[in-house]
């Protein structure tokens, strides 16, 4: 029932959602696509999926994601893999995967997914639609599922920057149940959304389009760096040098509060339960059945690396140079406002074709520095190879989100990769 008079209502009033199964709606079954969540229902809905709800957006399911977040292909899920609505015999990115492909396939025009280390615009970035990633602290994470409580934040999906902006602006802000919201006045997201990039000091990342960037990939995201010069930015090289370091450091990070996060799922309280006569037998068969190879191989990189004699080899070194791969974003933006690279290395790659965990978490590496500083990002479609979409990605300093917004929109408005859609075909 509609709590304003319709000339009134909220624009997003009635508008359909789909929820990554991570995000906790009041008795509606909650798996993070994990075994062990089997017949979970929690009592209560998270503040921004409420705050959505109250905006009178309507929940119509929820989408299938890796195993409690933790993938780049969306194959881990206890659920079975999400097909790309341009190709189904590919990958639609993870951890968010389901949401993203919802979007993509015109299922729903916005969707919510969590982004730890990439999982909203690594997957918007393979299936072609908009993936926002906010300022860690910006969205409240009570009633997310959570995998890295320092690098977790919740964000939209949706087919262009202005709808991805507003379903941002109605969920974001203080919480005050969520000890990481940020108090920070949020003021409106979109004000700035129609300003253009005329003037703007853009930032090329030289670390971003080194080894291991496909061509075409480079090319599209050449081809969308000219197209943000004639509308009048000013394009700058700048270097991150301790880019090379984030991949190692997110996999000690956030396998170490993982490790933490998933301790409370021991069949005692939430979920699955295998019995067996002791207690200590229960909880072992409990995780061992309702855990799969993906979580339980980051839980034990997690404890390992927090464990006696290791923590300060690892895990302390770890968040020093999380400190300087933050320094150094920080000294970039005091030469640039924002700065623009691609999303992903490469497009959506086949189901299967990443057995390794090695070359599977590669896929992240342009991505997770951004969580490891708590900063704004988004993927916008910018281009095509071989019929699968490329995407673009806008990073600004903490707090900037509506300069990401803007500066994204104003490349959406330029060109029209945002409009194109997966053949029916290909969907079916």
């Amino acid at each position: 029932m509609l709590r304003e008079r319709p000339d009134t209502a909220s624009p997003l009033c009635g508008i359909p959602l789909a929820l990554k199964d991570v995000l906790c709606v009041e008795n509606v079954e909650t798996t993070a696509g994990s075994n062990i969540l089997t017949r979970f229902v929690p009592p209560y809905t998270g503040t921004a999926v409420r705050r959505l709800f109250d905006a009178g957006m309507v929940c119509v399911g929820k989408t299938n994601c890796d195993e409690f977040a933790m993938g780049s292909s969306n194959e881990n899920s206890s659920f079975g893999a999400v097909g790309n609505p341009w190709d189904v015999e590919r990958v639609p990115g993870g951890s968010s995967g389901g949401s993203a492909a919802t979007v993509a396939a015109g299922s729903v025009p916005c969707s919510l997914g969590s982004d730890t280390g990439g999982s909203i615009r690594q997957p918007a970035s393979l299936t072609g639609v908009v993936g926002f990633k906010p300022t860690y602290g910006r969205v409240s994470r009570y009633g997310l599922i959570a995998f890295a409580s320092s690098l977790d934040q919740i964000g939209p999906f949706a087919r262009t920057v202005d709808d991805a902006a507003l379903v941002y602006a109605a969920m974001a802000g203080h919480d005050p149940l969520d000890s990481t919201s940020d108090p920070r006045p949020l003021g409106d997201p979109t004000s700035e959304i129609g300003g253009g990039v005329e003037g703007l000091r853009l930032g090329v990342p030289d670390e971003y389009f080194g080894e291991g960037i496909e061509p075409a990939v480079r090319v599209a995201v050449e081809d969308a760096l000219r197209v943000l010069e004639s509308q009048g930015t000013v394009l700058q090289r700048v270097s991150l040098p301790t880019t090379d370091a984030g991949l190692s450091v997110y996999y000690i990070i956030a396998p170490a509060e993982c490790s933490s996060n998933l301790a409370r799922f021991d069949g005692v309280r939430f979920g699955l339960r295998v019995e067996r006569p002791s207690v200590t037998d229960m909880y072992l068969a409990t995780r061992e059945e309702g855990f799969g190879p993906e979580v339980k191989r980051r839980v034990m990189l997690g404890t390992y690396a927090l464990s006696s004699g290791y923590y300060d080899a690892y895990y302390r070194k770890a968040q020093k140079v999380r400190t300087v791969i933050d320094s150094e974003f920080t000294r970039a933006f005091e030469q640039v406002d924002a700065l623009v690279c691609p999303t992903s290395p490469t497009v959506a790659f086949p189901m299967g074709d990443r057995s390794d965990p090695i070359s599977m978490y590669l896929s992240d590496v342009l991505t997770l520095p951004v969580n490891l500083a708590g900063l704004p990002g988004i993927s916008v479609p910018c281009g095509f190879s071989d019929g699968l979409p490329i995407g673009l990605q806008v990073i600004a300093p903490r707090f900037e989100d509506s300069r990401v917004f803007r500066i994204a929109r104003a490349y959406e408005q330029a060109t029209d990769w945002h409009t194109a859609a997966p053949p029916l075909g290909a969907v079916a």
